[in-house]
């Protein structure tokens, strides 16, 4: 069962949306996807911008764990391809960054498809990229920043 799919037309988009919601997943990962852009360094004469970032509408693409080893990795958290995997679900994020997909136990990598490639920004000590562990009947809650553009 997918989350929030792309879909050929919107009535099938939105009843797609309306039978996946996050009441109806209650295994996988759900999260939200929110962009950052300009000058985040401290400053007291210069507000920063919006701290929490903008919701985003995005691909949003989940593999088995990937690290990055397995990827040829790009600047700024690009990756510019990934070898020997494919994703095993892909969703779009709704109109507030939002994503909810059922997966099976097990831990995953979580990009975001961006313009110039597919994205993410963190790593956790053995090099996996953006993991995520879905636990049996549980959803495991993840936030995603696009900070590409952004200085901190």
């Amino acid at each position: 069962m997918l989350g929030l799919c792309t879909s050929p037309s919107a009535n099938a988009q939105k009843s797609q949306r309306s039978k996946t919601s996050k009441s109806t997943v209650v295994q996988g990962i759900c999260g939200n996807v929110v962009v950052k852009r300009g000058n985040y360094m401290p400053s007291p004469d210069s507000p920063r911008p919006n701290p929490g970032g903008v919701p985003a509408e995005r691909e949003v693409l989940i593999f088995p764990l990937l690290n990055l080893g397995q990827v040829d990795a790009g600047d700024n958290g690009f990756v510019n391809s990934v070898r020997e995997a494919k994703p095993v679900k892909t969703v779009k994020t709704d109109k507030n960054g939002k994503f909810c997909v059922s997966l099976p136990a097990g831990r995953y990598t979580v990009l975001v498809r961006e313009p110039k490639g597919l994205y993410a920004n963190l790593f956790d000590s053995q090099s996996n990229i953006n993991p995520v562990t879905v636990s049996k009947n549980r959803l495991s809650q993840h936030r995603l920043e696009i900070t590409h553009g952004a200085v901190f």
